[in-house]
């Protein structure tokens, strides 16, 4: 049974191939820079020897109609997949889906037009997904296809918690509310969790970490979303990469008082120029970390800020969910950076939360803990995996409506 996952940006094309009778990853790769003079398609495919093999096409791409037509014949001369007829499905990934949206959907003329509707709330990504979608609707259009949203999870966080404290028109003619993101990572990982805690997921309160170039943290109170740290758009929240997380809103006011920039030169700001590399210069957080050993005040005072804005949303949300099963971390930096777990849980002994500074330097492909034995808490290494998680829920919900 296979089912090919796509994840579309603006300028480039993200997919993956499962064989999901075993969760197989027959094919993966990453097309960039579509509409430039030259772009790259880096494709990885399994031979029948499972042997690993990697082909890299340059060539100009003017559009994604184009790079899916590319896309398509590598995976046909990969041997990975003769044609569409032996799809079972296909998945999107598409970022906002508003209030509309709490499930997976099966993709038809009154959810693309859904989407589009959604375009102001996520202008950013939005139209790259729906476009990654009309064209993957024109080259195979018998496939069942399925919209999976990074939204949904957090559909189940109450009033008190999504609402904005706005006049009250704002959120009903203008859809002005937290929505949260990274909802499929979130859902993925908890489950996860779940299964290397041997408890049902429904049992569970947890609090789960997302940590990338993106960052994000949400409160899941017996296995539903009830709080998470992004909110109208991904900029809320945590210290990223380069995003800004919270800031007092009236700086927005003083700068273009002060500086002259128009509002989108701000929005650029605070999305592109701001988080780590806005106090460092750097956005990796490995490269951050090196600066740092080698003595650079800024690399030192960036991950202090990173780690602290973690700490206070890991209090915040114990406060939320009162008794706490785990901690979970995930993500580049979640999954990779021990010295930023570490710091991120120092002083927290009080709520039950102390690392095991051994089993911290955890470096496993799998699920494991790394508690001390006195900490009540359980603080768990979880890798994501956004595209296995689309691919299971496009199948869950094609073969709901059979």
């Amino acid at each position: 049974m296979k089912v090919l996952v796509i994840n579309s940006g603006s300028s480039s094309i993200k997919y993956q191939l499962f064989d999901m009778s075993d969760k197989t990853v027959l094919a993966k790769g990453l097309l960039e820079q579509i509409g430039e003079a030259e772009s790259r398609l880096t494709h990885r495919s399994l031979t029948r020897v499972g042997d690993s093999v990697e082909v890299t096409r340059k060539q100009p791409v003017t559009n994604h109609q184009v790079g899916f037509q590319l896309i398509g014949d590598v995976l046909n001369q990969s041997g990975a997949v003769g044609d569409s007829s032996e799809l079972f499905g296909i998945g999107h990934r598409v970022v906002h889906g508003g209030e509309a949206f709490q499930t997976p959907a099966l993709i038809d003329e009154k959810v693309v037009t859904a989407i589009r509707a959604l375009i102001p709330l996520a202008p950013l990504h939005n139209p790259a997904n729906l476009a990654g979608i009309e064209v993957a609707l024109k080259f195979a259009p018998r496939v069942p296809q399925v919209a999976v949203f990074d939204t949904a999870f957090h559909q189940s966080v109450p009033p008190q918690a999504f609402r904005y404290a706005l006049p009250n028109d704002l959120y009903h003619d203008h859809n002005v509310r937290r929505y949260g993101f990274h909802g499929t990572s979130h859902f993925y990982v908890a489950k996860q969790a779940a299964g290397y805690l041997k408890r049902a997921l429904a049992s569970l309160n947890l609090i789960t970490l997302h940590l990338g170039n993106g960052a994000s943290v949400t409160a899941i109170a017996n296995g539903k979303s009830v709080d998470t740290s992004m909110g109208m758009t991904p900029l809320e929240g945590l210290i990223m990469g380069t995003r800004s997380g919270d800031i007092d809103p009236a700086i927005i006011f003083y700068l273009g008082r002060q500086t002259g920039l128009a509002p989108d030169e701000i929005e650029s700001l605070l999305n592109k120029n701001s988080g780590l590399k806005g106090i460092c210069g750097l956005n990796d957080m490995r490269a951050i970390a090196q600066s740092a050993a080698e003595g650079d005040a800024s690399a030192r005072l960036a991950i202090e800020m990173y780690c602290y804005r973690i700490k206070k949303y890991i209090g915040a949300y114990h406060a939320v969910l009162g008794d706490v099963d785990a901690l979970v971390f995930t993500g580049g930096i979640g999954e990779n950076a021990a010295n930023i777990r570490l710091r991120s849980c120092e002083g927290l002994s009080c709520f039950g939360i102390e690392v095991d500074a051994k089993r911290n330097q955890l470096k496993s492909k799998t699920s494991g803990a790394i508690q001390s034995d006195r900490s009540r808490v359980k603080i768990l290494v979880v890798p994501t995996d956004e595209e296995l998680e689309i691919a299971v829920q496009t199948i869950a919900k094609i073969r709901s409506l059979s």
